[in-house]
């Protein structure tokens, strides 16, 4: 089974994109951040007639999540249990299914989510992105024992090799202390990060800001991850980065900001 992360930064503005992306991977399975749309905005006849259901979540032009599927989607969880609101509303950053099986069980259950930014240290937004992490932490303690993978813009750059400059970042988001321990107790909580054993840095990234060519560049960060429980993660066989995604040379139309990551399992 081959399963992929995106950020794609509007699913109506990329669908050719991701379309195009499926066909030349094979992917059985995308989870999606950022379709910026509510289910019934989303241009899905394409990916219909190529044989996936699909299972999305979202409310307005901000955030939203997605699972792409030809191999199922099973028991549909739209949110974590406990999720937390964000002044007083709930937003679409966690959606779930089980991929893979049948009705008789097995399978793989996958979580497409969309950590929160944070926006700036000490902003509300801030506050909300860790207790976010924990409490997602703490509902997926109860999933390390079947095959689970947490997939998606985790918004955080684990480690200093993970920025292009540290330094820059000193002031900012997404490799604070705390925003890393989070990063870290899921990984102490029994899930393993299984894609950079086969994509090793440094200077490998899946996200490149807009602004002055850092793709060109290569001055990026690495936020999109898939953690995997133990069950899932002995059963990865490879992983990679398709960074022409982001290359605004390839394609059609603008690209993303992220590149997909992809990962692929063995039965």
């Amino acid at each position: 089974m081959r399963i992929a992360t995106w950020n794609v930064n509007s699913l109506r503005s990329r669908i050719d994109r991701v379309e195009a992306f499926l066909d030349r991977h094979e992917i059985d399975v995308l989870a999606v951040q950022e379709t910026k749309a509510k289910e019934e905005q989303l241009p899905l006849m394409g990916l219909q007639a190529r044989g996936y259901e699909i299972a999305a979540a979202g409310f307005s032009q901000w955030n939203g999540v997605a699972l792409i599927s030809r191999v199922g989607l099973e028991d549909i969880e739209v949110g974590f249990p406990d999720m937390p609101l964000f002044d007083g509303a709930a937003e679409a950053r966690a959606i779930g299914a089980r991929v893979g099986g049948d009705t008789g069980g097995g399978g793989v259950k996958i979580w497409s989510l969309y950590v929160p930014n944070g926006r700036k240290i000490g902003d509300p937004h801030y506050v909300y992105k860790l207790d976010w992490l924990a409490r997602l932490r703490t509902a997926a303690a109860t999933w390390t024992d079947t095959p689970t993978a947490l997939v998606g813009d985790w918004n955080i750059a684990p480690t200093d090799e993970d920025v292009f400059d540290v330094a820059q970042f000193a002031t900012s988001t997404h490799v604070t202390p705390p925003e890393r321990a989070a990063f870290q107790a899921f990984l102490d909580s029994g899930y393993a990060e299984v894609t950079r054993a086969h994509t090793p840095g440094p200077d490998v990234y899946t996200y490149w800001d807009y602004y002055r060519q850092r793709f060109e560049r290569n001055r990026g960060l690495r936020i999109d991850f898939v953690l995997g429980s133990q069950p899932f993660a002995e059963r990865v066989t490879g992983a990679f980065i398709d960074t022409d995604e982001r290359d605004p040379a390839q394609g059609t139309g603008s690209p993303s900001d992220h590149a997909p990551v992809v990962v692929d399992l063995a039965d």
